[in-house]
């Protein structure tokens, strides 16, 4: 898969994902349409995370020839999302809703603004 491609469907899957999450932080929680849309949610973070790692940085250091700084906050999502999931699972809402906000914040909110606000960066290169 091309460089291009990439970066399409990983905006396929994060941009859905920054909506439900948005609408999931606001609304109310425990309902099962919470705990559908959840996994959706869940599901489309592990999808991008792992397109993530195919995609090389074109911004800062490279190690390997490939991966950069941005490539951690991938590495924190694959570790998240199951670590939230199983959390729900097991009724520990506090250590679920910590890795939800944390997911949320550090996945979405700061890998976007990196990928938005970033000169040389595609992304900010399209929009700007």
């Amino acid at each position: 898969m091309t460089y291009i491609a990439l970066v399409i469907f990983h905006l396929a899957t994060v941009f859905p994902a920054f909506i439900i999450g948005t609408i999931l932080i606001f609304k109310r929680k425990g309902t099962h349409s919470h705990k559908f849309f959840g996994k959706i949610y869940l599901l489309l973070m592990l999808i991008t995370a792992v397109i993530t790692l195919f995609i090389p940085t074109q911004v800062g250091p490279r190690y390997w020839n490939h991966f950069g700084f941005i490539h951690l906050l991938s590495l924190l999502t694959l570790i998240t999302v199951p670590v939230a999931y199983f959390a729900a699972r097991r009724g520990d809402i506090k250590t679920h809703r910590d890795n939800m906000i944390g997911l949320y914040v550090g996945g979405i909110l700061i890998a976007g603004s990196f990928a938005l606000f970033t000169p040389g960066r595609l992304l900010h290169d399209w929009l700007f």
